[in-house]
């Protein structure tokens, strides 16, 4: 049996025809409660109106007593030892705590980034979001494991529509973490929204994207999106034991990708948006490396998978709140950085595409088939970055790119979202260095 507790104070702002078009504030509490019988979850929860992390009253305590009793189908009760206020709340370190921050304030850094961006005759549209989440957890099991975290998170996103009599383009950023509003400073947010529109001018000038395979260069500043969706989310326990993985299922000690291809999974990153100091089952954060020199070498467990595999949890078990069960889940994963100078790795494609942003996309994680949609992306070549192109998509497997990427730069970037799984949606960040694929199928609308 174990028991969840948690707090969270929420804001969201959104911006949008110039001016403040949506605001949501507020707070939830709760109490989750699971019971494992075998492969069996049984999961209730009880939402609270006063904060809970520091103990339960009596009222929560009956209702959540009765839940277990229901569950169990049998007389049970909640042990006297519970008290996950004994423990000393371990909070991330953050400068300037956003909610202490006067909201007037964080408009008028939202009015200022449109005021950048419009700064472009093109520009049509301006859509920008901003969001906080500071959440405070406790947790206790009957081993008995206990464990108090406060977590941070701000994030800013902005998308720029421009138009030119009938063609449209957009361009999206997204910036992020576990921090605090020091993330956000003037400066920084007023470069992202420079930086946004003047991508999105440049798309209406280009011309589209070619069609065919040809050599790609993903660049580290596209962050590691394909890494995740790709490769990630097929190395998650469950999907190993609900045979949806098969390429990977069973290959523990055998070679997956190409030798220069590292991956790894790292929650104790200071300030990355997927990092925790304990998973929400209570295992201690820990780096983890999954495919090491292109060899298999585990999955990401949580409790449950991890003793149906006869393994030691690895730290990744995780919940999008406390009315949810937790599942394995990635964090911040990515490709550790290799040998190669990133400029040398263009230099080395004489026709291709570089990937310098990825967008969204698309994966089936049974066949590992994908497609992902360029951000931004210019030809190359003879070896050099030349004309942007737009409408470009890459199209592709991801075990088959994992085993043929032959450069890995030395550099490393990062991007961020939320991830989705089971109808849960929990913080991530992954990262890429800069890589070449020596055949992909790129997407576009003319032959090359």
């Amino acid at each position: 049996m174990d028991i969840f507790m948690e707090e969270t104070d929420l804001l969201s702002v959104r911006w949008e025809n110039r001016r403040v078009e949506n605001i949501v504030q507020g707070s939830d509490s709760g109490v989750g409660l699971r019971l494992m019988f075998g492969d069996e979850t049984r999961l209730t929860h009880v939402d609270c109106r006063h904060p809970v992390t520091e103990g339960l009253r009596a009222p929560e305590t009956e209702r959540l007593v009765s839940a277990c009793q229901e569950l169990a189908g049998s007389a049970v009760s909640l042990p006297v030892s519970f008290r996950p206020v004994s423990r000393p709340l371990r909070r991330h370190p953050i400068r300037r705590p956003p909610q202490n921050i006067p909201l007037k304030d964080k408009i008028h850094l939202l009015r200022q980034m449109d005021r950048i961006a419009r700064r472009f005759p093109a520009v049509r549209q301006v859509t920008i979001s901003y969001g906080e989440r500071i959440r405070d957890i406790a947790y206790w099991n009957s081993s008995p494991t206990t464990f108090r975290e406060g977590r941070t998170y701000v994030v800013m996103a902005i998308q720029v529509t421009v138009a030119d009599g009938k063609l449209l383009q957009t361009a999206t950023e997204v910036i992020g973490g576990l921090q605090g509003f020091e993330l956000m400073s003037e400066s920084r947010c007023s470069r992202l929204a420079e930086m946004t529109a003047r991508r999105a001018v440049s798309k209406l000038k280009s011309p589209p994207a070619p069609l065919g395979e040809m050599a790609v260069v993903i660049a580290s500043s596209s962050g590691g999106t394909l890494i995740h969706e790709a490769v990630g989310h097929s190395l998650e326990a469950d999907a190993i034991r609900q045979g949806t993985s098969p390429h990977y299922a069973g290959k523990i000690g055998r070679t997956v990708a190409s030798p220069l291809v590292t991956v790894v999974d790292d929650p104790t990153r200071p300030g990355s948006r997927g990092s925790f100091i304990f998973d929400d089952e209570g295992v201690p954060s820990r780096k983890t490396v999954l495919i090491d020199r292109g060899v298999l070498k585990t999955y990401l467990y949580d409790r449950k998978t991890a003793r149906q595999c006869h393994r030691a949890p690895n730290g990744h078990g995780r919940r999008e709140s406390y009315a949810h069960k937790p599942i394995p889940r990635m964090s911040n994963t990515y490709v550790v950085p290799g040998p190669h100078d990133p400029k040398e790795i263009i230099a080395s494609v004489d026709k291709g595409l570089l990937v310098t942003r990825m967008g969204g996309g698309q994966v089936n994680t049974a066949t590992g088939d994908f497609v992902f949609e360029v951000e931004e992306g210019y030809r190359i070549d003879r070896g050099q970055p030349a004309q942007m192109v737009r409408g470009a998509n890459l199209l592709g497997n991801g075990p088959q790119v994992l085993r043929s990427i032959d450069r890995v730069g030395t550099d490393l970037g990062w991007a961020i979202g939320t991830c989705g799984k089971d109808g849960q949606g929990v913080p991530v960040s992954d990262g890429l260095p800069t890589v070449r694929i020596p055949t992909l199928i790129v997407g576009g609308t003319t032959a090359d």
